[in-house]
C-alpha cells in the first residue's frame, strides 16, 4: 500500500527527489534518467560495496581514484591484488576489497563483464549480501526491490511511529518500506527514501517543516521523531593489546608483513607483531636490539578497541628475514597501509 490515507508516498517523495537529488558521481540523476541514461552497474556496486560502513564524503574521492585506474569491472578483474588494496587503504573493513575483487573476477569470467539484473543472481555474487543486492537492483535495474539502509530504516521508525529498537525492529522495517515502494521508477524511489534520510529526516534535528512526507507521518504527529528509531543497548567494547615491530635497514629498506588473507585487514601491509589480545606476549620477527618507543597507537576496530606498543630496531643492509617483505624506501608509500598501521608508522617516523 503505497499511500496513506488520500496521500501518494511515492508521488511526493519522487517529486521532492526530482528537485533535491544529491549530486553524487556515481549516480545518474533523476532528470537524465528521464531523459534514457541508464546507471552504469559496475559504477552503482562499486558505491554500494565502498559505502558500507563509510559515509559519502569519505567515499568519493576513492571512488573517482578507483574508477579512473579500473573504469570498468574487467579493468578490475584484471588489476593486481596489491594495488587495489593500496588504493582501498583507508577505507577500512579490508574484506570488502577482497570480496570486491572476487565478485569482479567472477562477474568478468563468469558473466562475460556484465552484472546480473535480478535480485536472487545478484545475491550469488562474492561479497553482495541482502542490502547490496538490492541496492543493484533497484538502482542500476529499476527492479522494485526494498534497499533498507541505516537512512531508510529512520525514516521508516518515524513515518510509521514504530518503537521497537533495532536491530531486532529491522524486518518489520523492511516490511513497511516495501509496502511503500513503487513498480514506477523503484530506483529513483530508493534513492529518494535513502536521500530523504540523509538531508531532511536526519538523526538529530529533522528538518519536519519542509519533509514531503510531513503531514501523514505519524512519529512527527505524535511529537517521538526525535527519539526514533530506537536502538538497543550496546554492549562496551573490549581493549586488547598488543606490540607491532618496525625496523629498517641501513639502506633505508623497510621490513614489512604480508597479513593472512583471512582475518582482521586481511591481505594488508602491516608491520610485524604480536596477537592482539588483552596480555599479549611481545613477539619480535627476528633477533635485534628492539627498543620500544615512546607513546602508544590506539585504533578502535568495530568490535574492539586496540592499543600498539611500537618497537624499532636498526639493522645492516644484509638482513632479510624469511616471511617478511624487505620494501625499498623509494617504493614504501604510507597510504597503501591500513590506518592503525599508518598510525604505528607515523609514530616511528616522529621519533
Amino acid at each position: 500500500m503505497r499511500d496513506i490515507g488520500d496521500f501518494d508516498v511515492s508521488d511526493a517523495l519522487l517529486g521532492w527527489y526530482d528537485h533535491h537529488a544529491r549530486d553524487m558521481p556515481w549516480r545518474v540523476g533523476p532528470a537524465d534518467r528521464a531523459a534514457g541514461v541508464v546507471p552504469d552497474p559496475y559504477r552503482v556496486w562499486l558505491s554500494e560495496v565502498m559505502l558500507q560502513q563509510t559515509t559519502v564524503a569519505a567515499v568519493r574521492d576513492y571512488f573517482l581514484h578507483f574508477t579512473t585506474r579500473w573504469p570498468d569491472v574487467m579493468a578490475l578483474a584484471a588489476a593486481p591484488d596489491d594495488q587495489v588494496m593500496g588504493e582501498w587503504a583507508g577505507l577500512g573493513y579490508y574484506a570488502r576489497a577482497r570480496n570486491l575483487l572476487k565478485c569482479a573476477r567472477v562477474v568478468a569470467g563468469d558473466h562475460d563483464g556484465q552484472f546480473p539484473d535480478t535480485y536472487d543472481a545478484l545475491l550469488k555474487l562474492p561479497g553482495i549480501g541482502p542490502y547490496t543486492a538490492a541496492a543493484i537492483a533497484a538502482i542500476a535495474f529499476d527492479r522494485p526491490e526494498t534497499v533498507l539502509d541505516g537512512n531508510v530504516e529512520r525514516v521508516m521508525a518515524r513515518f510509521y511511529d514504530i518503537h521497537d529498537p533495532l536491530p531486532g525492529s529491522k524486518p518489520l522495517l523492511k516490511d513497511r518500506a516495501a509496502a511503500l515502494t513503487p513498480a514506477k521508477r523503484p530506483g529513483d524511489y530508493a534513492q529518494a527514501v535513502m536521500d530523504l534520510g540523509a538531508t531532511i529526516c536526519t538523526p538529530k534535528s529533522p528538518a519536519c517543516g519542509i519533509c514531503p512526507l510531513r503531514d501523514p507521518c505519524r512519529g512527527r504527529i505524535a511529537g517521538t521523531q526525535s527519539e526514533l528509531p530506537r536502538k538497543s543497548p550496546k554492549r562496551p567494547k573490549p581493549t586488547r593489546h598488543g606490540h607491532a615491530y618496525i625496523a629498517q635497514r641501513a639502506d633505508g629498506a623497510l621490513l614489512l608483513q604480508r597479513r593472512s588473507d583471512k582475518g582482521l585487514l586481511g591481505g594488508m601491509l602491516g608491520w610485524p607483531g604480536s596477537v592482539w589480545s588483552e596480555t599479549p606476549s611481545e613477539a619480535p620477527p627476528f633477533p635485534a636490539d628492539w627498543q620500544p618507543l615512546p607513546g602508544e597507537v590506539r585504533h578502535t576496530f568495530t568490535h574492539f578497541h586496540l592499543i600498539l606498543r611500537i618497537w624499532t630496531a636498526p639493522l645492516p643492509n644484509t638482513t632479510q628475514p624469511d616471511e617478511l617483505i624487505v620494501m625499498d624506501k623509494h617504493a614504501f608509500r604510507p597510504s597503501d597501509l591500513p590506518t592503525v598501521m599508518r598510525k604505528a608508522y607515523d609514530l616511528w617516523r616522529d621519533h
